[in-house]
């Protein structure tokens, strides 16, 4: 379990994000067309994995405009943002936004991928939604890279998490 904060009251995690070697799990999340996307979807990419608890809140959709930038320096990367939103929602802040360099996914169906990556919060406001965090893995899915954001309203460290595809 994670210990973090959101407004500086505590919050826990269900789990652990995956450790810096380890592969990561599959998963089955919702994309902005209502298809199912798993692991196998993105076999062959680097990805970066930018988890957030909700496109309506500002530090989360400022991470998603962020990522969206430095995907167009990106080779062989997709950028998967993450969180339990509808996926309707997601198009809509996409649409309006005009960012096509980002992948959406939810896992407002099942909370499984929450669970199996750790990021599941267990109490406080924001009890069930995704914790802030990154996870940036190799084209084989082993992993190159984590954060657990320790403050909700704090934005992920950019920098290190694209260097950790250039070590």
């Amino acid at each position: 379990m994670a210990n973090i904060t959101l407004g500086g009251n505590p919050v826990i995690t269900i789990g652990n994000l995956p450790d810096i070697g380890s592969y990561i799990p599959d998963f089955k999340l919702v994309a902005i067309d209502l298809s199912t996307k798993t692991l196998e979807d993105f076999k062959g990419y680097n990805l970066i994995l930018n988890i957030f608890p909700s496109i309506n809140t500002r530090v989360c959709s400022n991470s998603v405009r962020q990522f969206n930038v430095e995907a167009n320096e990106l080779e062989n990367t997709k950028i998967l943002c993450i969180s339990r939103d509808l996926p309707f929602s997601q198009d809509q802040f996409c649409t309006a936004e005009g960012l096509k360099n980002v992948i959406m996914l939810s896992d407002f169906k099942t909370g499984d991928f929450g669970k199996d990556y750790g990021v599941m919060m267990t109490n406080g406001k924001f009890d069930g939604l995704l914790s802030r965090s990154v996870i940036v893995v190799d084209a084989t899915g082993k992993v190159l890279y984590m954060e657990q954001v320790p403050e909700i309203s704090q934005e992920p460290n950019y920098k290190a998490a694209l260097e950790a595809l250039y070590s």
